[in-house]
Formats: C-alpha cells, structure tokens, sequence
C-alpha cells in the first residue's frame, strides 16, 4: 500500500501509525521496508513505531508477553531500527533479538525518521530517548511534558478519528458500525486476542457514546473543537482518520471547512 501511494503522489507525507516491530515482524525485516519506501518515496516517509497488541501480534503462537516484556523487546527493535537506517550497526545481540551481519544495501540519503507511540509518560521519555517524534491518540498534556521533559525536540502528531456524513445520526451509526471497540481504551484493546472478543468487549456500545470520543456529522465546529484538544496539549501536528467509507466525501469537506481554519 505505501509503496502504490508512493507511486501515485508526490507531496504528501507518508507514515505508519503504527507499525509494531516486537513479534510477528523481526525489527531488521521492518527497517528493511522503511528504507525502501523512503527512497520510492523520495524522502517522504516516516516510520511510526509501537508495542502492538495482542490481535495482531499472538497469530505466529509465540504468546503474549506482559507490559514489561513488550517495552524491552521495543526498545531493543527500535536500537535494530535506528541503527540499520543510520548504517551504525550490522551486529546486535540482546535479550531478545539478534543480528548476523545485517545491512541495507539501499537507504536514501536523508535517514528514515522514526517515531515512537506513546499512551504514557515512560514511552513518552522512550520516544525522547530512542526516535524523532511522538505520536499519540489522546490530547493528554501529561505526554507532551514528558516527551518535551526527557529532551525530545522532534514533532508531536495526534492521529484524530473523525467520522464525516451528511447528518449527525448517520455518522453515529457508521462510527458505531466501524469504530466502537475505541470506546474500550488502549488498555483493553491490546490484551483482547480474537475478533470475538472484540465484539463481546462494545456490545454494549451505544452510538451516543462513540460519538462522545469522535467528532461526528456535518457540522465542522464539532470537528474543530476537538481537534483543538490536541492543539491545546501541546501537539504540532494533526493526522485526521475518517472512519467508515465516505473518504471521497470527508476529503472534500476536509478542504472546504477545515483545512482553512486549521491554517488559520
């Protein structure tokens, strides 16, 4: 996908958010990748980075390792990352990779940035320590001031979900559709293993209460004022993801009503 949408533009930013480099894909294969759609990209990639969840993650039957474990196994992918993106290692031996005279023969010459996602104040200071950037889905101040506290300088993004429809009804009900299990919360949603438990996790999700996280409807206010939650936390950049499939519909009203207010 990244690689067809590198093809296909040539301004606009391209990103994961996020990928995770701790199981299911060995951190040197994710490197690897970056550094490929960077130079298809001509330097408009950036890698975002996380811990994962369990949905995604349990499938090759490895289990499911606690907090703990996931954070070392992250910081450990994120030292393989950086250090083959910057042509700085080829041999690793951690607690939990390895590399065997690894290399990337093709990198553009501006390195990959990376970015790391944060839902607390310790990966908020990891962020700092370890990448280029934070990334976050919640407008929390508290994730700023550690990112900012730890010495990080780089970019803050806020990925926003927000669901465009001719009415308000109509986008509750598609956001409700696709997008209640955001109700649940990061903690929830990275232990639940199965589609099933999903499921069973927001089938008491009402409508009204998606629409009590995400910006729904026709009416940009509605929009702009959440948004500017995160603006007001300290972020510096927005990615808005608009759920259900009116894409066509919400990039046109995102040019329209939003895009020149938010320049503004």
């Amino acid at each position: 996908m990244l690689g067809a949408l590198a093809q296909a533009t040539s301004r606009i930013g391209l990103m994961t958010a996020v990928t995770c480099p701790i199981q299911r894909y060995h951190p040197a294969i994710i490197a690897q990748g970056a550094a490929t759609i960077g130079l298809l990209s001509d330097d408009r990639f950036t890698l975002g980075l996380g811990a994962g969840e369990r949905l995604n993650e349990h499938v090759t039957g490895a289990g499911w390792p606690g907090t703990a474990e996931r954070h070392e196994r992250l910081s450990e992918a994120i030292e393989i990352i950086q250090g083959l993106l910057g042509a700085e290692i080829t041999n690793y031996r951690g607690q939990h990779f390895q590399l065997d005279h690894a290399k990337l023969f093709d990198r553009p010459e501006r390195k990959v940035p990376v970015i790391l996602a944060a839902g607390g104040p310790e990966a908020a200071r990891m962020a700092a320590r370890k990448s280029e950037g934070l990334i976050a889905t919640e407008p929390r101040r508290d994730l700023i001031e550690a990112y900012r506290g730890a010495g990080g300088t780089g970019p803050c993004y806020a990925e926003v979900s927000v669901c465009w429809a001719a009415s308000e009804a109509e986008a509750q009900r598609t956001a409700h559709h696709y997008f209640r299990w955001s109700v649940t919360g990061w903690p929830v949603q990275m232990e639940l293993p199965s589609v099933e438990a999903f499921a069973a996790a927001t089938k008491h999700v009402t409508p009204e209460m998606v629409a009590e996280n995400v910006a729904c409807g026709p009416d940009p206010s509605r929009f702009l004022a959440n948004l500017g939650k995160f603006r007001e936390a300290g972020f510096d950049h927005l990615i808005l993801t608009q759920v259900g499939p009116q894409q066509a519909e919400f990039i046109d009203f995102f040019q329209r009503e939003l895009a020149p207010k938010l320049r503004g």
